[in-house]
């Protein structure tokens, strides 16, 4: 059985092809190669090779075609794709101005960046549509009367805007959470062998600031290899951000209640047994999504503890764990999107009586 994000018929559930089609193998080897490019091209500036050899070199890896299947067999072997991609590169170009001074790390992690720099532009473009989305909803039956709840108790009545508030205030919060976060995680790296940057010289600085230009990310006084706080924030953030969708999928569920009723909703999930029920697959699946990525992201955490100067093992832990959260947020919001518009009404017309 594979993941449920690329699942045969689980995917029709838990897949966001535009969020996987960022992290794809071909969109991964694509970032790989941009790098490979880029660095070829500003190597000379550190003397790591003549001006053209680097430009003669770029060019030609910007004509290379490989396919994601021809780095398995040296992943296997070596941990990592780099070594083979390389090796496969100085093949194919005949160039010899390829990757001195750069380490696997360099390149796995700015094509980790420039996937997760997307992603949240991606993300960040949805809270706002789903913000709206919710104003819209609050706009229609935001005064309509409904049972304020504590601890699943009726409580006292409150409107249906109290609530749908709580829904829709956070997502603001997290656009700011991802503006401050963007600087901080659109960070080139670049370290080289222990992460000194000792083949580069005094013109360590010089490489660095023409490589992420080229890239559109920002350069650091020092490389991040074993400074793993600015991954570990973006899981918070997408975390926190599914959290909040979690709690408006459970609001609608508990809402949905027969005897409840305080909600209706079109396009509700059938039963096999009992073809009368109208079940909230939508808004259980938001709850889902929230739990899934509090518990992916203890282990992001995990992660940020490297030893000395590289961890194989901690940075592994996360290719397995990132791009599946950001999948997760990027269809919880569109899970979220697809709930509010199929709303049609909200509150508890009873308490008028």
């Amino acid at each position: 059985m594979t993941g449920v994000f690329d699942h045969p018929w689980l995917s029709g559930l838990f897949a966001d092809t535009e969020v996987a089609a960022l992290w794809s193998a071909e969109a991964q080897l694509s970032h790989m190669l941009a790098f490979e490019a880029a660095w070829s091209r500003h190597g000379h500036l550190a003397g790591l090779w003549a001006k053209d050899d680097g430009a003669a070199a770029a060019s030609a890896i910007e004509g290379v075609t490989l396919a994601p299947e021809e780095l398995r067999d040296g992943t296997a072997k070596d941990g990592v794709c780099v070594p083979v991609l390389v090796r496969l590169l100085k093949e194919r170009t005949g160039a010899i101005a390829i990757h001195k001074g750069a380490t696997s790390q360099d390149l796995v992690d700015t094509a980790t960046v420039l996937s997760l720099v997307q992603s949240l532009d991606l993300i960040d473009l949805r809270l706002a549509q789903l913000a709206s989305e919710l104003n819209a909803l609050e706009d229609r039956f935001g005064t309509s009367p409904l049972m304020g709840r504590t601890r699943m108790q009726a409580a006292m009545p409150i409107t249906v805007a109290d609530r749908v508030q709580t829904w829709r205030l956070p997502l603001d919060t997290h656009r700011d959470r991802l503006a401050q976060l963007r600087p901080r995680v659109a960070l080139v790296q670049i370290g080289g062998a222990a992460g000194d940057r000792a083949a580069l010289g005094a013109d360590e600085d010089a490489v660095s600031e023409a490589v992420a230009g080229e890239l559109g990310l920002s350069a650091t006084p020092q490389c991040w290899h074993a400074m793993r706080d600015g991954i570990g924030e973006a899981a918070s953030v997408l975390a926190l951000i599914t959290g909040t969708l979690g709690k408006m999928g459970q609001d609608i569920c508990l809402m949905a209640q027969q005897g409840i009723d305080e909600i209706k909703m079109e396009g509700g999930g059938g039963s096999s047994a009992m073809p009368h029920k109208q079940n909230p697959v939508m808004a259980e699946l938001l709850v889902t999504l929230a739990r899934y990525n509090a518990v992916q992201l203890s282990g992001v955490h995990q992660a940020m503890v490297h030893e000395q100067e590289r961890s194989g093992a901690a940075w592994a832990l996360e290719w397995m764990l990132l791009p599946q959260m950001v999948q997760a947020t990027g269809r919880a919001l569109v899970v979220a999107s697809d709930v509010t518009s199929q709303i049609t009404s909200i509150g508890t017309p009873d308490l008028l009586s």
